[in-house]
């Protein structure tokens, strides 16, 4: 009986090593993971369409296949705006972001906000994203509006874009809507939102962007990237 009692008891202490092991493992593989974090408006969260037909769907299947360990939230809300935006952001701030994309600010033209208000928002939105994670990469997506008119509206709103990028040493998308934008073939009856081929392209216009740095980041080599 004796024997018999010390065999389960080894037989325990074998099976809590190895279960300690495996809680272990699960750690180090839930931290290894990276996050990107996409905040946009309708163009972002897929309107119309199923969310896996939504660009950041399609690229969180490329970043698998190219065998990195990334986690892709889409925060994007349709009829978006940067105060919008600005609002809905804390929470998403409770984890760590290693990537932050940004598509705001196309709803806040077609409702007439002045450019200062536009671009203070996006400012702000990128200030708190940096606040709690410093060391994330920020990718701004460019916009521009049809260009009806040759106004100061126009114009100054599509440098916003760039100016936001240029001072927060962000990566730009110079054209979000490149290829997409005024292609009844991409786009929904509406016109206005890209049906599925046509997030394949959004998809695209951001994969350009974001695989050098999502490789990068999912490498470890980020790190030493000088401000």
């Amino acid at each position: 009986m004796g024997n018999r009692m010390k065999q389960w008891r080894s037989i325990a202490i074998i099976l809590a090593i190895l279960c300690g092991q495996s809680a272990a493992f699960g750690a180090r593989d839930s931290s290894a993971m990276k996050r990107i974090l996409v905040l946009g408006d309708s163009l972002s969260a897929g309107f119309g369409l199923k969310s896996s037909q939504a660009w950041p769907a399609v690229i969180t299947d490329r970043l698998r296949d190219a065998g990195w360990d990334f986690e892709v939230t889409n925060a994007s809300q349709s009829g978006g705006t940067t105060a919008g935006g600005l609002q809905r952001l804390p929470p998403h701030l409770k984890r760590k972001v290693d990537i932050f994309i940004l598509e705001l600010g196309i709803n806040d033209a077609f409702r007439g906000v002045r450019i200062a208000q536009i671009k203070n928002n996006l400012q702000a939105i990128v200030d708190r994203v940096k606040r709690r994670n410093p060391n994330a990469r920020v990718i701004i997506a460019g916009m521009q509006l049809p260009n009806f008119a040759e106004d100061d509206y126009v114009f100054a709103f599509g440098q916003i874009f760039a100016d936001v990028a240029a001072r927060n040493n962000a990566t730009l998308i110079p054209y979000f809507l490149q290829g997409v934008g005024g292609d009844p073939n991409l786009n929904q009856p509406d016109r206005v939102h890209p049906n599925a081929a046509g997030q394949k392209t959004l998809a695209e216009n951001v994969w350009r962007i974001l695989e050098p740095i999502a490789r990068e980041v999912a490498t470890g080599t980020a790190a030493a990237r000088v401000p």
